[in-house]
């Protein structure tokens, strides 16, 4: 965070403060997107004030108050009077969200196989071990008999040897059932909220607004990093335990990421 020593102007629009502050430091368009993690074009916006252009309104006073940190411009008395344009919600389209019906077609569809295969290698061994469960065991005593001794002959004693023979009866025990899977991430919202979620690899997993009762689940591994306006409307899950989002909310705006081992941390700016 720059240290400038920057009075707050008596006049001028919030754009050009942020312009003329931005000047004064020598920073160039480029210089502040680095800084901040913020596309190039939504800083040309806030200095333009075109922020109708940038898109989700509960981000804009927080880009606003984030550039302005930078900066050391103080707009916290003009951000209430900033006119925000309401836009329509886009249009979500979820890859990632299995209907109901196809999840309990999986689970479903697994629980046979598991049950062929059992079936599959325990029938033919209880076939095979049957007869002998069935059969009775012979007992022989193993008393041995008198043998007559000849008057003429010197008797011999070698002690008969009975060998003794253990059966051995096969069992099968049922297999343990394979643990099911977990969800790592969970997100319920009870109000509007613009979600932002990105995978590991960059890529884009929801963005858009989402309104009250509506859920998104996602599997270990699956997410890097999530945005989440008005995150007091949301409820976030891991690994079925609620997560306290106030160490990592501002405004009312929390931003975490997901490391490998499912754990939160907050996003730097």
């Amino acid at each position: 965070m720059l240290s400038n020593e920057v009075a707050p102007d008596g006049g001028g629009s919030c754009g050009a403060r942020l312009k003329s502050a931005r000047e004064r430091a020598g920073l160039s368009h480029a210089d502040v997107s680095a800084r901040l993690k913020m596309p190039t074009r939504v800083v040309q916006a806030l200095e333009d004030d075109d922020l109708a252009r940038i898109g989700a309104p509960v981000f804009v006073r927080g880009q606003l108050r984030s550039y302005a940190r930078l900066l050391g411009v103080d707009l916290e008395p003009e951000l209430d009077r900033v006119a925000v344009a309401q836009v329509a919600p886009s249009e979500l389209v979820s890859h990632t969200h299995t209907p109901r019906y196809r999840r309990v077609f999986e689970q479903a569809t697994r629980r046979a196989i598991y049950i062929v295969l059992t079936a599959a290698i325990a029938v033919p061994v209880w076939l095979a071990t049957r007869p002998h469960l069935d059969s009775n065991l012979a007992v022989q005593s193993l008393d041995v008999p008198a043998m007559p001794v000849a008057t003429d002959a010197a008797p011999t004693t070698e002690p008969a040897v009975a060998a003794q023979r253990t059966p051995l009866i096969a069992s099968m025990a049922p297999l343990p059932a394979a643990p099911a899977a977990q969800t790592a991430l969970s997100l319920n919202f009870s109000g509007d909220s613009w979600v932002q979620v990105y995978a590991a690899d960059g890529s884009t997993l929801e963005q858009g607004l989402l309104g009250a009762g509506e859920r998104r689940s996602y599997g270990a591994g699956q997410v890097a990093r999530v945005v989440l306006g008005n995150s007091s409307a949301v409820e976030v899950l891991q690994a079925g335990k609620p997560v306290d989002l106030a160490p990592f909310s501002r405004a009312n705006v929390a931003r975490f990421t997901l490391s490998s081992d499912g754990s939160l941390a907050p996003v730097a700016d």
